[in-house]
């Protein structure tokens, strides 16, 4: 009788044992979506429109905290906290294509006055000088020809932003296809922790851990 009970125990610990298990990881992955929809989510670099700031190949984090927290697919900011900023590094859903994610600079936000003539570009009539815009390409595009050099004068319009990639010359952004409504925003890019050169198989070892300005 004594066995019977103890091989009963034990199958009943088991059984105990095995539901803690599952238990544990139900609990892990619905943090880990929570964390991944409201906090922080991790993105790579697939391109070089953010060149020198941010290389392909890099992997970011976004902090999807800081400009409110949204309803998933709604989109719709239940708690507000701050709105972006000019010279923010934001992800976004592009508008063209809500299935991709793109990452730029914010340039203008709402009411700003956008202006590019030969590749300077003016905020408010103030001509916009910062370390972050990269330009690899001598020539000058007019305007009739297309907006990369030669844009606007434009307003921002309210809830919207004006971004820019800052490799200048070899970026489609807002000059290009128009505004990012905040609704789009998915979150503002702060720390690089992982990068990866393909081209020379190796990581970039003075990048990781890098905070993003």
């Amino acid at each position: 009788m004594k066995a019977k009970n103890s091989e009963k125990d034990m199958r009943t610990k088991k059984k105990s044992g095995l539901r803690e298990n599952i238990e544990a990881v139900v609990v892990a992955i619905i943090l880990a979506l929570f964390i991944r929809t409201f906090v922080v989510q991790a993105f790579k670099i697939p391109s070089g429109s953010m060149k020198q700031t941010l290389q392909i190949g890099d992997h970011i984090l976004v902090n999807k905290f800081i400009y409110g927290v949204k309803i998933p697919f709604l989109r719709t900011t239940i708690i507000p906290v701050k709105n972006p900023e000019r010279g923010d590094i934001v992800v976004f859903k592009f508008p063209g294509d809500p299935g991709k994610d793109y990452i730029k600079r914010v340039v203008g936000v709402g009411n700003d006055v956008i202006k590019i003539r030969d590749k300077q570009v003016y905020v408010n009539g103030e001509p916009l000088n910062h370390d972050f815009g990269f330009y690899t390409d001598l020539q000058i595009i007019p305007a009739g020809m297309q907006p990369r050099d030669n844009f606007g004068p434009v307003t921002v319009p309210e809830n919207s932003l004006f971004v820019m990639g800052d490799n200048r010359d070899h970026s489609y952004d807002s000059r290009f296809w128009g505004f990012v409504g905040l609704k789009a925003l998915k979150g503002k890019a702060f720390i690089i922790y992982w990068s990866w050169d393909k081209d020379n198989f190796g990581v970039r070892w003075n990048r990781i851990c890098k905070t993003l300005k």
